[in-house]
């Protein structure tokens, strides 16, 4: 176990996007109301849909159609679920060249359960038919090739506030974080845990950032560092860590981050991972007094930044999605600063918050038409500004 200590620095403010603070309520469009109050939902991406699987004690589950901006109703979990502190992750088939067709893993929660689902549009007909014959589009037992049940974790107090995320060669791998300070590997294929290890951390963990570090700055896929090692990362209250997983000889090794001293204080935020970079939205401090701040959390050049931009109003207990096929983020209900479950969903340009990759598509232009400018980076700033006025 390696550990790198880091001297710890303030969070740059953004201040070039001062001037901006005023289109605030451009910056995060809202959406059609949700059909219920959710908090603590769990989401994925398919295509043009977003899934939002349930929320705390919410056990229904609809698709939200970015393009239709609409939402259609998927199933509900099974009555005797109760949905707290749980975890969705969609698993990966190298094997099935149905885009159509994905399948979602549900587990964990102070009343654990494991459950899939195999998802095909409700937004198409074919779904339809398909559901006469088999058991799409609802919560199933997970079970092995022999059809035995199986769950994920047998100690529930540890799986609340669980998170996890798919990686390995081939997909196969389910990393879990979770409480007492665990993480451990999961192999989907054999449906065994491989691996148990302690997290070098000073809280029990719950609620936390759990991302994959990008492969080529784009999207979430697994980092290999070489042929079998692969990187993730994770932040907690005061607690910074890089964890990498060697593969083949099943090992993690741990090097803590700095974590920026305004950040420390806050639970209870949305996070999602773009490129290089976390972005946090909201959440609460020990006082639980509810924030609208955005951090930022520079993956590359280890640094913590704080925008000047915020959220329309204080939010906890919301949650951030990105969508690659519209390059928005996505945030959907949460708590307000009155403690109120809420039902809205907003979105925001992704280019707002990582203002370099419009730059690099802006170069992309200007070599790809072949313009001699002697004004370019003034040019970007032009570009960047109009881009982010014009949400």
């Amino acid at each position: 176990m390696g550990n790198r200590t880091t001297t710890q620095k303030p969070p740059e403010r953004q201040t070039e996007q001062t001037e901006q603070s005023q289109h605030l309520n451009t910056i995060f469009q809202t959406l059609k109301e949700l059909p219920t109050s959710f908090r603590q939902s769990q989401c994925v991406v398919h295509r043009h849909e977003i899934l939002i699987c349930g929320g705390r004690y919410q056990r229904a589950c609809y698709s939200y159609h970015t393009l239709k901006n609409e939402y259609m109703f998927i199933c509900e979990y099974p009555s005797d679920i109760i949905l707290d502190g749980y975890c969705v992750v969609k698993l990966e088939d190298n094997n099935n060249n149905n885009r159509n067709e994905i399948t979602l893993l549900s587990f964990g929660g102070v009343y654990n359960h494991t459950s899939v689902m195999k998802y095909v549009s409700v937004w198409d007909n074919i779904s339809k038919k398909l559901n006469k014959f088999n058991n799409y589009n609802k919560w199933t037992p997970f079970t092995d090739n022999q059809n035995n049940p199986i769950i994920i974790g047998k100690n529930n107090s540890y799986y609340w506030g669980v998170r996890a995320v798919i990686g390995g060669s081939n997909n196969h791998l389910l990393f879990i974080t979770c409480r007492k300070n665990n993480i451990s590997v999961f192999d989907l294929n054999t449906f065994q845990f491989i691996k148990y290890d302690i997290l070098p951390t000073d809280y029990y963990i719950e609620y936390h950032c759990f991302v994959l570090k990008s492969k080529n700055g784009q999207g979430q896929e697994m980092m290999k560092i070489n042929q079998q090692n692969y990187q993730m990362l994770l932040f907690y209250k005061n607690t910074g860590l890089s964890i990498e997983y060697n593969e083949n000889d099943n090992t993690f090794q741990f090097h803590k981050l700095t974590v920026c001293d305004d950040f420390k204080s806050l639970i209870a935020y949305a996070y999602v991972c773009i490129n290089d970079d976390i972005l946090f939205f909201g959440g609460s401090n020990d006082k639980n007094v509810v924030s609208k701040s955005v951090y930022k959390y520079s993956i590359r050049e280890k640094k913590w930044m704080i925008f000047e931009n915020t959220l329309p109003s204080p939010l906890k207990d919301c949650t951030a999605i990105l969508n690659k096929e519209d390059d928005h983020i996505y945030i959907i209900g949460g708590l307000d600063d009155k403690n109120k479950t809420i039902s809205v969903h907003m979105r925001t340009k992704v280019c707002v918050w990582d203002v370099s990759q419009l730059v690099i598509i802006i170069h992309y232009w200007i070599r790809t038409l072949k313009i001699k400018l002697g004004w370019i980076d003034d040019f970007d700033k032009i570009v960047v500004m109009y881009s982010i006025n014009e949400i």
